[in-house]
């Protein structure tokens, strides 16, 4: 049967192409994942290397280390805009509250994001809230 061979190659191909596709788009799945994870470590660690090289000027712009802490923790963004735009003897004015006020707000929304997606996560169940 000459004709059987030609056909479980072809068999055999489309079954060898749609395991390809299924990974790739695995690998999507896994490089989003990475882009996300960078996304939200980003701010974090910025501020943290700026108040390791830079002390000075996280202490003028805050009186306490309680609130850089708590600023990395909840609002990474919000607080490291406020320090890059912090003035020694002026503080902010103007336009830096509104670029602060931003920068809170991608923070809340990187939080609602989160919050959202919880509940796809497979094997999780819907939150009764």
């Amino acid at each position: 049967m000459p004709g059987t061979g030609s056909a479980e190659t072809l068999a055999l191909v489309l079954i060898t192409q749609s395991r390809n596709a299924g990974l790739q788009d695995l690998e999507d799945e896994k490089m989003g994942c990475l882009f996300a994870m960078f996304a939200g470590i980003f701010p974090r660690l910025a501020l943290f290397i700026l108040w390791i090289a830079r002390p000075a000027r996280i202490d003028a712009a805050f009186d306490t280390f309680l609130l850089p802490l708590l600023g990395i923790i909840f609002l990474p963004f919000a607080t490291l805009i406020y320090v890059l735009l912090y003035t020694t003897g002026r503080g902010l004015t103007g336009w830096d509250w509104f670029w602060v006020a931003v920068a809170g707000l991608f923070d809340i929304g990187h939080w609602a994001a989160g919050a959202s997606q919880r509940n796809q996560i497979p094997g999780r169940r819907a939150s009764e809230a």
